[in-house]
């Protein structure tokens, strides 16, 4: 798959911003209201009794600030973080190695948490519920175990899959939340805190551009004022203004919606080539030119999120709002 501008999954690009733009406080961060609010409740009400915070999980698609809302409540806690992921704790050894390491009062933060292995897992039952680990020694007749105490700490999951999660791991999480797609207004408002973060002169309406095309999600928002800032740079006296920002994301065929090429290659294949009819994903996928998988996890999403693809028991067909964002007439068949 060739390289998207407006992947919501983290780049070197984005890793080389975010440490500076990340806000550190809950009064920083702006949208997931009813998150943050939830969090503020539980966080107080911790500190008040002197006890850690129950263990929390983020879930929602990437890019909507799980890492970033891990910090904040390390910072209002006053705690100390460790941050790992799932891929990265191959064998149970590896997560006791961690858990052991922790102090009072730490919090451990697992993104991808729905990669774990199921022994890594199965070994974290008793460490969020006892705060005790049972290694077991040896194997057959001669096994035995030993509990290792731990001290008290949170762990903060994140997860862009949380239907991967097995029923016991999710269970053992006190505060579950779901991270959901930012507003234009929310991302207006991000936008133009990292502009001044960044030193980048913009305005009302470059920002309000910017926020339309970044499909819900603050990382892509930041990603693409990086992107636009270069082009203003060289070409517009450094302000980026509605128009600045238009015909820099226009060369960049990221369009109105934040759709790109791929994106508009697939609506148009389902409406032109098979004629608006429902249509499996292999045959798009063979259509296109582009693996099953990567069309259903990567473009899919967002296109069904916006209406602009609809999932039905026979397949997928396009929207209206498809047709009508394509320029072309919305038959009367069309959902």
């Amino acid at each position: 798959m060739a390289k998207r501008i407006i992947t919501t999954d983290l780049t070197e690009e984005d890793k080389k911003i975010e440490g500076s733009l990340r806000p550190h406080t809950f009064n920083e961060y702006i949208g997931q209201e009813k998150a943050k609010e939830t969090l503020k409740v539980y966080i107080e009400a911790a500190k008040n009794r002197g006890e850690v915070l129950d263990h929390v999980l983020f879930f929602g698609p990437p890019g909507l600030g799980k890492t970033t809302l891990a910090g904040i409540i390390a910072n209002e806690m006053g705690a100390k973080i460790k941050i790992t992921t799932g891929p990265a704790i191959e064998k149970p050894i590896d997560m006791a190695a961690i858990l052991t390491k922790l102090n009072p009062g730490d919090i451990l933060f697992v993104d991808e948490i729905h990669r774990l292995n199921r022994q890594v897992e199965e070994l974290l039952y008793p460490a969020m519920e006892d705060f005790a680990l049972d290694i077991m020694f040896d194997k057959g007749l001669a096994a035995s175990s030993k509990r290792i105490e731990l001290p008290k700490f949170t762990l903060i999951g994140a997860t862009t899959r949380a239907g991967m999660l097995s029923e016991p791991l999710r269970d053992r999480f006190g505060v579950v939340s779901r991270l959901e797609y930012y507003t234009t207004k929310e991302l207006k408002s991000i936008i133009l805190r990292s502009a001044m973060v960044l030193s980048v002169e913009i305005d009302d309406g470059g920002a309000e551009e910017l926020a339309k095309r970044s499909r819900g999600t603050p990382r892509l928002a930041n990603r693409l004022l990086k992107r636009v800032r270069d082009y203003a740079q060289v070409k517009y006296d450094n302000v980026i203004t509605k128009d600045v920002a238009d015909h820099a994301l226009d060369i960049l065929e990221v369009d109105s919606l934040g759709l790109d090429h791929t994106d508009r290659k697939i609506l148009n294949c389902m409406i032109n080539t098979f004629e608006g009819r429902p249509v499996g994903i292999e045959a798009i996928a063979t259509t296109i030119g582009e693996d099953p998988g990567t069309i259903e996890e990567v473009y899919e999403p967002y296109l069904v999120q916006i209406g602009l693809i609809l999932r039905t028991q026979r397949g997928r067909v396009a929207g209206r709002e498809a047709y009508r964002h394509l320029g072309l007439p919305v038959p009367e068949s069309v959902l």
